[in-house]
């Protein structure tokens, strides 16, 4: 299974005759506060058939100092287990949010060992426009016995280290968000915080790596916006965002074209920005 799946692949693989925990559909959507969407909500009033709901939102390390901290591995387990999952079967998350956040759940997966993970290209949106089936109601599944296969937290990076890296300058780092938020024009109202970003970032938009349908971009046209960014595609990259969470989709877009010496700096400005005591640039990139 490729990383990247389409609606008519994963509509064909619905309706083959395989074992039931085969293929396991996961809805991973969140939004942002102002968006004010309800995503459980919107999963009991209409999701792929067959689909679990993954509450993405809540899948975090509530005693971790960093806002939106990735979960631990007993956490997991246990979302896993109350989902049905199997460690030896399909998974393909989707989404319907406009942050596609099905990436940060593509990175909490792999992280956690699981290779066979994979996302549905455009996600509920575009199932939706090819007037595809959908059901309503809560998903029922029977717990499972789900314990991760690892926690690899070698493409994770903690403020320290981006810290190191600004004298080191081992890692580039590329900012996913908009430029009025990256170059501090703008407030980040999403984190209540001034503008602005790490020293010596680069900035590429998540939004610039997407179709209008919400596809991603071809591979060329993929590695063609980095390179426009100023991205070295032959050097290490740490993406940043607001919280972890649309740098998941830098992340998963350079996987795509085959780069895969990325990390997720997680705390992100949400972190940094709060931080009184951590440099930080305005204006465009360097």
């Amino acid at each position: 299974m490729d990383i990247l799946v389409s609606t008519s692949w994963l509509a064909h693989e619905m309706q083959a005759a395989r074992p039931a925990d085969d293929l396991v559909i996961l809805d991973a959507s969140a939004h942002l506060p102002g968006a004010q969407r309800d995503a459980a909500a919107e999963f009991t009033a209409g999701h792929i058939s067959g689909a679990r709901f993954l509450d993405l939102p809540s899948l975090k390390d509530e005693t971790s100092p960093v806002p939106s901290a990735l979960p631990r591995h007993d956490q997991f387990d246990a979302r896993m287990r109350s989902l049905g999952v199997g460690t030896c079967g399909r998974i393909v998350l989707y989404d319907n949010s406009a942050l596609r956040s099905a990436a940060r759940a593509y990175f909490i997966f792999r992280m956690f060992g699981l290779d066979n993970v994979a996302i549905l290209d455009g996600g509920l949106q575009k199932w939706l426009s090819e007037n595809r089936p959908i059901h309503s109601g809560p998903a029922n599944v029977a717990p499972s016995g789900f314990t991760a296969p690892q926690e690899d937290q070698t493409r994770v990076r903690s403020k320290a280290q981006v810290l190191a890296n600004l004298d080191s300058c081992a890692e580039q780092i590329v900012d996913a968000r908009d430029g009025a938020r990256f170059c501090g024009t703008t407030r980040d109202t999403v984190h209540d915080l001034p503008g602005g970003h790490i020293p010596g970032a680069l900035n590429l938009h998540y939004a610039d790596l997407l179709a209008d349908d919400g596809t991603f971009l071809p591979q060329a046209e993929i590695e063609r916006a980095f390179l426009q960014a100023q991205v070295d595609l032959s050097a290490p990259v740490t993406a940043t965002c607001g919280s972890g969470m649309t740098a998941s989709v830098l992340l998963f877009a350079m996987e795509l074209i085959g780069k895969h010496d990325t990390a997720l700096y997680d705390g992100s400005w949400s972190e940094w920005g709060r931080d009184p005591d951590t440099p930080k640039q305005t204006g465009p990139s360097r």
